[in-house]
């Protein structure tokens, strides 16, 4: 009798904390909760030495993108736009050059929302425009991997406008 009567008690107890912890989590907003949720994240990442250097409003695919370099799954490969503006693009090991375009339209949709810019294009209509040439060689082909082409870490491929062929 006397254990059923603290096991009693301890569920009255139970019950009179519940809604206080209720009112608490009813008190906070969603919003609130995800301002607080990437307050924390932005103090993390900045005191994280492999992350330091990345934005504050990072994406997944950003951080995914930077483990994958410090462990050698992906490569840095840099594209030089025609105003000699240089973007620096991040593609897994083997990747293709549709693999590099997709990386390129990501990087600057990312960098256009960051700024404050545009974000909608008519990819379609600048690649039809526009080549990617590594060392004299145009990157046709969207299937072949970027080695193929002797692209490594840190190489430089341009973006070229396309002359019309006749």
């Amino acid at each position: 009798m006397l254990i059923f009567t603290v096991a009693e008690m301890s569920t009255d107890q139970q019950k009179d904390e519940r809604p206080s912890a209720n009112n608490e989590a009813e008190s906070m907003t969603h919003t609130g909760a995800m301002a607080l949720v990437k307050k924390e994240l932005t103090d993390i990442i900045k005191s994280d030495p492999l992350l330091c250097d990345l934005p504050p409003e990072i994406t997944l695919d950003e951080i995914n993108s930077q483990v994958a370099l410090e462990y050698g799954q992906a490569m840095v490969v840099n594209v030089i736009r025609a105003d000699n503006q240089v973007m620096g693009v991040v593609v897994t090991q083997n990747a293709t050059v549709l693999d590099l375009k997709h990386a390129i339209k990501r990087h600057f949709l990312l960098h256009q929302s960051r700024i404050g810019g545009t974000t909608v294009l008519s990819w379609r209509y600048i690649w039809k425009r526009h080549w990617l040439y590594y060392d004299g060689q145009r990157l046709s082909e969207n299937n072949d991997k970027l080695k193929e082409y002797g692209i490594r870490n840190k190489d430089e491929v341009t973006f070229v406008k396309r002359l019309r062929e006749r």
